[in-house]
């Protein structure tokens, strides 16, 4: 297995890890309960004072950790040079619309971005799967009186907006 392989493994089990926490949620109470614990108090207040307000307020939050997050564990030296790599075959491939074989060419070496550009964007769920995971499944139990499953749209939509503006704040590749 070549390194790039071996060093998804990490990624692949926190998935797994995730997925698990995820299906217990509502067999396992301690885990619920914990998280409550945790979560109550820290978000609890400004939800209960105004869920509205509180949903924003929690997507901003949670937008931040998560694009710092990127920034702090992903190589963005490494990103940023593949984008621009990637920009650059984009560019060579508007210049050859006409010439099918060239463009052939340009298509695969734009190809073996994608596993490179993956693994760099994904290493932080190394450190954010399981928080995120938990965090949703609390967001699920509070937001669903309120929203119905309509809240997953509107935090989808808020760290959108809050993700884009997160990362030109804090110059993320």
């Amino acid at each position: 297995m070549d390194k790039q392989g071996k060093s998804m493994w990490p990624i692949f089990i926190v998935m797994l890890v995730s997925l698990y926490i995820a299906y217990q949620w509502d067999h396992l109470p301690v885990i619920k309960e914990s998280v409550s614990l945790v979560l109550d108090p820290i978000f609890g207040g400004i939800l209960e004072w105004n869920i509205y307000v509180g949903l924003i307020v929690v997507v901003a939050f949670t937008s931040a950790i998560l694009t710092l997050a990127q920034k702090f564990f992903s190589d963005q030296k490494e990103l940023r040079v593949l984008k621009k790599e990637q920009k650059y075959l984009q560019e060579e491939m508007k210049k050859y619309k006409a010439h099918p074989e060239k463009l052939m060419e340009l298509q695969k070496k734009q190809l073996e971005f994608i596993p490179k550009t993956f693994h760099l964007t994904m290493q932080p769920m190394i450190y954010t799967g399981i928080p995120v995971i938990l965090l949703f499944r609390w967001f699920s139990e509070y937001f669903s009186a309120a929203f119905g499953n309509w809240w997953i749209a509107y935090y989808l939509i808020g760290a959108m907006i809050f993700s884009s503006i997160f990362r030109k704040l804090f110059n993320v590749a």
